[in-house]
């Protein structure tokens, strides 16, 4: 009866501090209107590192450092990738990538209200969070409540690693950041 009661007792608390957790990630979220920081990502093998700046809603704009200039821009409805490896140029539906999530910040809040979390090496907190065939992984600081990275599948079922960092919030940014690059 003993050993129930202490059952009983540790899941009490350990919900409570979940709890917590998830209700000053939220606090936090919903106090951020961008985000600007520094990135590695990982693709399979392949490392790349660079610089973000997230504005919500939707908007994402990302200049790797590269060779070939590679930029990631989201103007809310469009994602495109330009590259001048063999001038590639790809263009996609915001909504039909993973990345619609984490740039719809009121989506975002909604379906972390409605999840639980998981402790992730004693440092940080993850919430999975599933829309049609996108899943994202969305890593925070237990400490701090601040994202610090996420985990994403593409179309060809390459998982992709992304670690953020020098994070900045809610700085004076430069709109024109978000316009789609031309194809050329």
């Amino acid at each position: 009866m003993k050993f129930f009661f202490f059952l009983l007792i540790t899941f009490f608390f350990i919900s409570n501090s979940y709890a917590s957790i998830k209700n000053k990630i939220l606090d936090n979220l919903k106090e951020t209107k961008n985000i600007t920081f520094n990135f590695k990502q990982k693709i399979e093998q392949e490392e790349e590192m660079g610089k973000c700046v997230i504005d919500y809603p939707k908007k994402i704009y990302c200049s790797y450092m590269d060779k070939y200039n590679k930029v990631l821009v989201s103007d809310g409805n469009s994602l495109v990738i330009k590259s001048n490896k063999n001038r590639q140029y790809y263009r996609y539906p915001l909504e039909k990538t993973s990345l619609n999530i984490l740039l719809n910040k009121q989506l975002l809040i909604e379906n972390i209200s409605k999840i639980e979390g998981k402790i992730l090496n004693k440092t940080h907190f993850v919430f999975s969070i599933k829309i049609e065939n996108n899943l994202i992984n969305i890593f925070f600081d237990n400490e701090t409540f601040r994202l610090v990275g996420w985990q994403t599948e593409d179309i060809y079922q390459n998982k992709t690693l992304t670690f953020i960092y020098d994070l900045e919030y809610n700085k004076d940014i430069d709109k024109n950041l978000f316009k789609l690059p031309s194809m050329h």
